[in-house]
């Protein structure tokens, strides 16, 4: 039985990305998948990493939680608008006070290489465009998926196997947002 994270980084919990998280969770509970979720605006911490990495940050509560969450599943699936480019900020916050050495990777002595933690863990980046998917790759390089797939999720061993692009909402009409729904449930039953 695949082991499931709903990591959620829009704070908004009326936007169109928590009903697709909703969906999505919908469809794999359908395929008998053990599924948790991260709420990351629900999580109570500082988004500021005060010390760089020169001194550890005590984790608040909450980031401990989520920690044992991510490192109890076997697929993460990342939720999130596309906000100037990037991640939404509090997103961003998450990832730098819980991905840390020690945690998601270790830097080898005397080496320019790392130890990858979060090897054998596989994701599934679910994004919203106000603009085509085309013209977000090619016209700004897709920096939001840049950064958590290639700089993030892979740098900890963490294989990306999908991104989905659920583009132009701001002009998407009942019947496409409807459609796009379904589709989310049905990724989740599939687990891709």
């Amino acid at each position: 039985m695949k082991k499931i994270v709903i990591i959620n980084g829009h704070p908004n919990k009326e936007s169109l990305n928590f009903e697709i998280s909703s969906r999505y969770k919908k469809g794999a509970l359908k395929s008998k998948a053990e599924v948790k979720e991260i709420t990351i605006s629900d999580l109570n911490f500082n988004p500021n990493l005060k010390q760089g990495y020169q001194q550890r940050t005590i984790l608040e509560p909450d980031l401990l939680a989520a920690w044992n969450i991510i490192k109890w599943a076997d697929h993460l699936v990342w939720i999130h608008p596309v906000w100037w480019g990037g991640l939404p900020a509090v997103t961003k916050a998450f990832i730098d006070r819980l991905f840390l050495p020690g945690f998601a990777f270790n830097y080898i002595e005397n080496s320019i290489k790392w130890e990858k933690l979060l090897a054998g863990k596989t994701a599934h980046i679910i994004t919203t465009l106000d603009q085509p998917s085309w013209y977000y790759r090619w016209g700004y390089g897709r920096p939001s998926i840049n950064q958590l797939k290639k700089s993030t999720l892979a740098f900890c061993g963490i294989k990306t196997k999908k991104v989905t692009y659920f583009e132009n909402v701001k002009t998407a009409k009942p019947n496409k947002l409807n459609s796009w729904l379904n589709k989310a449930e049905n990724l989740g039953y599939k687990q891709i």
